[in-house]
């Protein structure tokens, strides 16, 4: 069968649909990997200031329960001050740790935008009528790793 006006073949439009598809797909799971990588960092990093927090925290309490016995043992100024004053050192510190944590623990965001792509992607491939759903918030090092999923598809 000739092709006389250069139009593809129906096999090469399904050759040409496969090979974007997969295209697609594979941008799609880079972007989850990747996204996945970047939470797991930050709650890598959180789980970190919340161990530091403890940590300093029960150092802290060590050196409290010292500065109480050092004043019921002998009531002289200058031992229980020196020993308070690093207690009060070490409990700021752990106060900062926490907060420090807390902060980050917000800031995660999970892999939202891989989420909204896939259902993007599901619903057109299915010939569903698509639903309104968030854009994605891919930051740049996840654009720049994964590629633009939205252009693939176009």
């Amino acid at each position: 069968m000739s092709n006389s006006s250069n139009q593809p073949t129906i096999r090469e439009l399904v050759k040409s649909v496969t090979a974007d598809t997969q295209q697609l797909m594979k941008a799609q799971s880079e972007l989850l990997r990747t996204e996945i990588q970047q939470t797991q960092k930050g709650v890598g990093k959180t789980a970190g200031m919340f161990i530091g927090a403890a940590a300093v925290g029960g150092i802290g309490a060590i050196f409290l329960l010292v500065t109480i016995a050092y004043i019921l043992v002998a009531l002289g100024l200058p031992v229980w001050a020196g020993f308070g004053i690093v207690t009060l050192v070490l409990l700021i510190v752990a106060a900062i740790l926490g907060i420090v944590g807390k902060k980050n623990a917000k800031e995660i965001q999970g892999i939202d935008g891989a989420k909204v792509e896939w259902q993007r992607t599901t619903q057109m491939l299915s010939g569903k009528e698509p639903e309104k759903l968030p854009a994605p918030r891919a930051s740049d090092a996840v654009a720049a790793r994964a590629g633009d999923v939205r252009n693939a598809a176009q």
